[in-house]
């Protein structure tokens, strides 16, 4: 496991675009995000309690107790976003080889987060960057607020192993991390044998995914304090609809 982080390669915000048709991944810090969003630091850390009230993940198949988390669903039609009914989060096989398949019922988000201005802005972001790389203006969108922790001894932030989401942009915001090792991001390129690593350390810095080109997971974390954490916000985005499981 690894016991240092590896600086994550920024991103310029101009070349954004570019890096996800080039490379199929980019990261942004911080400041980036705050400056390509209009959202301030303090708008961002009004949503950073909800993360202390996550429920147990019901739905671990390898019996784990470290994965807290909440779901969310959202439409972003031309800029427009629309909170939906809440639903199932469901995946097929192929693209989740762990939980693929199951009717996955988490708790919703709560509404000190979705109701949040702040919280319409993100959305409205990502869509418009999705929209820049697919050419198109409805988005569905799923929100996953996650929390792994050192329960167990050691917690697995991606226990399906490095995989795709099956839809077209996946945001992983780093909200914090505490009291941990390991946690390291990896990108590979499906179409050759590119790779990166490296580790996502400051608050509110975003890894933004081609989910088309790149396959991505997250290295398990162990404890360096008597109980550690991490804790993510991980947002896709999906033309033609959510991904819902077949009749």
């Amino acid at each position: 496991m690894t016991t240092h982080n590896i600086p994550p390669p920024l991103s310029d915000p101009a070349q954004l675009n570019f890096d996800l048709q080039s490379k199929g991944f980019a990261v942004l810090s911080g400041s980036a995000l705050r400056e390509m969003t209009g959202i301030s630091a303090q708008s961002f850390q009004s949503l950073e309690p909800s993360w202390n009230d996550l429920p147990p993940d019901q739905y671990l198949r390898d019996g784990g107790r470290y994965r807290r988390r909440r779901h969310g669903s959202f439409e972003v039609i031309s800029g427009e976003v629309r909170a939906m009914p809440h639903r199932a989060h469901w995946q097929p096989l192929s693209y989740n080889a762990l939980h693929g398949g199951m009717q996955r019922w988490f708790d919703p988000m709560d509404i000190s987060v979705t109701q949040q201005p702040v919280w319409n802005t993100l959305l409205t972001f990502l869509a418009q960057v999705a929209s820049n790389l697919f050419n198109t203006r409805t988005w569905y969108v799923e929100a996953h607020q996650f929390r792994i922790d050192t329960t167990d001894g050691i917690g697995r932030p991606t226990p399906e192993g490095a995989h795709r989401d099956g839809v077209n942009l996946v945001a992983v915001f780093l909200i914090g991390r505490h009291g941990i090792k390991g946690g390291e991001t990896r990108v590979f390129d499906m179409s050759s044998s590119f790779g990166q690593r490296f580790t996502l350390s400051e608050p509110w810095s975003v890894m933004l995914l081609n989910d088309e080109r790149v396959i991505h997971e997250t290295t398990p974390i162990q404890p360096t304090d008597e109980k550690g954490w991490r804790d993510t916000l991980v947002i896709t985005l999906r033309t033609n609809g959510f991904m819902d499981a077949p009749v």
